[in-house]
């Protein structure tokens, strides 16, 4: 079994001991410190805090032990059911709610869970309050609330609704173009709370043409949760025969976007953003921000409207912190995460599909014709698995002296070498046990025989 402490919540897999996978007693023990962290810090005057997860098995019986226990620390909680993370961070908002938990191990197979925690901005904690819950946690620092002091739960499912009016009032939607190109759409939403809200948004966008795929809100994966080109055969082959324009993919908690080319290709999750920038910024011009593991592809397009680019640690809250800092209209992560803070500082699906259907309304072009428009990069990305034996610091130092004088180095978040042609980035992951390894050059092949070469000179290091 695994459980994983990080500053942005608690990931682990359902059932074990402990300590050792996601137990109740865990869940309670760090709902508990959120509750105490959120009393430390918010400025609102109420006690209120919304909750929402995604469609996973264990979701109805994690929820419970959420909203039960943020109610014996005193606090009145939200509860909007199913729900998207960026459908929750919204409601946050819209509440006034001093924060709120999202219950979801966001591209993680069903056997995980987490608690993803906002704070009243509905934007994910920074370090700081990341490691006062868990610090919080460890000692079991907190006091419930006495009988007369209890919080009250109520339910409200309205913010699908809410958050779908939102996108559309957006000023770079073009609901009337999307309506008039009558696209045929295809979903397919992994069987999670994607099934319920990506339908609803089509159809509020003009679309009438939408073929479901996986749909239903079961929390049975059909295939593995993370929208990668390895993952999406199904949806390759339905695009194929279907005659669709394009399609979506959304992972289960809907903050990252996949789209399929008509015909079956992989428009490849690093473009995703890419292709969204591009339209926001023909019309908004600003910087842009992504992670250090982005593809260049976002700095030349941002460069060729003549606006600047900037990169950040990966991790959302690093994103958005680097996004407030430069005034950024548009950033996000190459896994397919757009942030838009026209409407929010978080990753959103919805908006990705909506800004991307206006772009292809609006120019007329096919999937495979805009990607054609953008720079050529590949992107490979690979493991090394951790042992107890491993220094990961040591082993990064020692790249870093290595590669020093032979590529620009970027030591913010592991250690990235930049060459003329091509990037390199290693990084110690915050959700499992590996250091993850992405490189990018202009041919897969290039981008892949970089990466194998860091990954077997780290493998002699053992």
């Amino acid at each position: 079994m695994s459980l994983i402490k990080s500053i942005s919540g608690i990931r682990g897999t359902i059932g074990g001991r402990t300590g050792e996978g996601l137990s109740p007693v865990d869940v309670v023990k760090f709902t508990a410190a959120y509750a105490k962290v959120i009393k430390e810090t918010t400025t609102r005057d109420n006690r209120t805090i919304v909750v929402g997860c995604d469609a996973r098995v264990s979701g109805p019986m994690v929820e419970g032990l959420v909203v039960s226990t943020l109610c014996a620390m005193g606090f009145d909680v939200v509860n909007i059911g199913l729900a998207s993370t960026p459908t929750t961070e919204v409601a946050v908002t819209m509440e006034k709610a001093c924060g709120g938990i999202i219950l979801t191990a966001s591209h993680n197979p069903g056997q995980w869970n987490a608690l993803k925690l906002l704070n009243e901005s509905g934007e994910f904690f920074d370090d700081a309050m990341g490691k006062r819950v868990l610090a919080i946690a460890e000692a079991e620092d907190f006091d419930f609330a006495n009988v007369e002091d209890l919080g009250h739960e109520f339910v409200n499912n309205t913010y699908d609704a809410k958050h779908i009016e939102s996108v559309l009032a957006l000023p770079l939607v073009d609901v009337e173009a999307i309506r008039k190109a009558n696209f045929t759409v295809a979903v397919d939403a992994v069987n999670s709370v994607g099934g319920i809200v990506i339908p609803r948004l089509l159809k509020a966008l003009g679309v009438n043409n939408i073929i479901e795929l996986n749909c239903e809100a079961t929390g049975k994966f059909a295939h593995t949760p993370e929208p990668i080109p390895e993952n999406l055969t199904q949806i390759s082959d339905l695009m194929k025969t279907s005659g669709a324009d394009v399609g979506f993919v959304v992972d289960p908690d809907v903050d990252r976007l996949a789209i399929v080319m008509n015909g079956g290709e992989m428009f490849v999750e690093e473009y995703t953003l890419v292709a969204i920038a591009d339209y926001v910024l023909s019309h908004t011009p600003g910087s842009t921000v992504s992670n250090l593991s982005s593809s260049r592809a976002l700095r030349d397009v941002t460069q060729a409207h003549g606006c600047s680019y900037s990169a950040a640690a990966v991790g959302e809250v690093n994103v958005t912190t680097k996004m407030k800092e430069t005034g950024a209209v548009i950033g996000g992560e190459g896994n397919g995460g757009v942030i838009y803070p026209e409407l929010h500082y978080g990753r959103d699906a919805l908006v990705g599909v909506a800004l991307f259907l206006s772009l292809m309304a609006r120019s007329g072009k096919k999937v495979t014709e805009l990607k054609a428009g953008y720079p050529a990069y590949a992107i490979a990305k690979t493991k090394v698995t951790l042992t107890p034996e491993i220094d990961v610091d040591g082993v990064l130092a020692r790249i870093k002296e290595e590669y020093t004088g032979r590529g620009e180095i970027t030591d913010i978040d592991g250690v990235k070498i930049d060459f003329p042609d091509a990037w390199v980035h290693l990084r110690k992951s915050n959700t499992e046990p590996i250091i993850r390894i992405y490189a990018e050059a202009h041919t897969m092949e290039q981008a892949e025989a970089l990466a194998d070469s860091l990954r077997s000179y780290i493998s002699e290091m053992k």
